[in-house]
């Protein structure tokens, strides 16, 4: 073989060794978990210091007569949960306790330094399922004392759920929620599958610095007015980045396999939102009906919870990037 051959030979063998520039990338999405495996549905989240702190919702599968669940971390990824620590041991006398079903808890920092807790419970009221209410702690870890005023209960309507807080960058805060019409609607637990469809429109208030005094009128955002909203949209939290407002939801039963975290974006936090597409679903990373998500005001750390296929809900985070219209997880 001549000197020539041989070199040849050693660039072909290079070569073959080298990674294909035309192979297909492969992306390794963010979300991990469970890190909770009981029951943990709806979860908010909220950083105080070096610590990380996540509410959520009554179970009817795990310590059932603790109202709204708690549990931290200082990494994340690994969450303890506190199941002796009830954040709402005592609720307001137009909450129908019997019924087992306080919802959706979502947590601010408020600019005096307290914390003000949203939460959705059941009413004596046949038409109105569930309503909004407020409970004020000096402490994130609670206890957390309720108003007897309930937040937004528009009995004519379904009643409320879902309310969120959002604080924009000029300090105005807002709140978003949802108009629970499906409630009243036919076909099944989350209903609305009959005719006549009602919307569920997510709306937005202002309100003052204490997280309940409203300013002015609500808006409504977005509803369930596309086949893949499925029969509903709820469980809203927002954020703000650049100059886009993201809109995070779920749509469709969480019963189901259907039911996901979707967002939206707008170029203001009242009204112009464009639904965007699925986030998070069935089948992404191996996750089942994930839903009820809640975004950090830092706009990477995000929660939510995913289906175990026993009726619970366990415990997802994952970390998220923001660009123009587009978020990436």
């Amino acid at each position: 073989m001549t000197p020539l051959s041989k070199i040849s030979l050693v660039l072909a063998s290079i070569a073959l060794l080298q990674p294909s520039f035309t192979a297909p990338l492969i992306y390794k999405r963010s979300e991990s978990g469970p890190h909770i495996t009981t029951d943990f549905p709806d979860p908010s989240i909220l950083r105080v210091g070096d610590t990380w702190y996540a509410f959520a919702g009554q179970s009817l599968y795990d310590y059932t007569s603790t109202h709204i669940q708690f549990a931290k971390s200082t990494d994340f990824e690994t969450w303890t949960l506190q199941p002796a620590n009830d954040m709402l041991p005592n609720l307001p006398s137009w909450v129908d306790a019997s019924k087992n079903h306080v919802w959706a808890p979502d947590i601010n920092h408020l600019d005096d330094g307290r914390f003000l807790l949203y939460f959705s419970a059941p009413t004596y009221y046949d038409s109105a399922p569930h309503c909004i209410g407020t409970a004020i702690s000096d402490t994130i870890d609670g206890p957390y004392f309720p108003s007897e005023e309930s937040f937004a209960c528009p009995a004519d309507q379904g009643g409320a759920i879902d309310a969120s807080g959002f604080r924009d960058a000029d300090g105005t805060r807002y709140v978003v929620y949802k108009i629970d019409a499906n409630s009243l609607g036919g076909g099944g637990l989350c209903g609305n599958t009959v005719e006549p469809i009602v919307s569920t429109p997510i709306l937005i208030q202002q309100v003052e610095s204490d997280g309940v005094t409203k300013v002015g009128d609500t808006f409504e955002l977005i509803t369930n007015d596309s086949p893949e909203d499925g029969p509903l949209v709820e469980g809203p939290s927002m954020i703000h980045s650049g100059d886009t407002y993201y809109l995070f939801y779920s749509s469709n039963c969480f019963t189901t396999t259907n039911y996901d975290v979707a967002y939206a974006t707008s170029s203001s936090p009242t009204s112009g939102f464009t639904k965007q597409g699925t986030l998070f679903g069935t089948g992404y990373d191996g996750l089942r009906g994930p839903g009820g998500a809640d975004a950090a005001f830092d706009n990477s750390h995000f929660a939510f919870a995913a289906q175990k296929g026993d009726g619970r809900r366990g415990l997802y985070t994952a970390r998220i990037t923001t660009s123009g219209d587009r978020v990436s997880a």
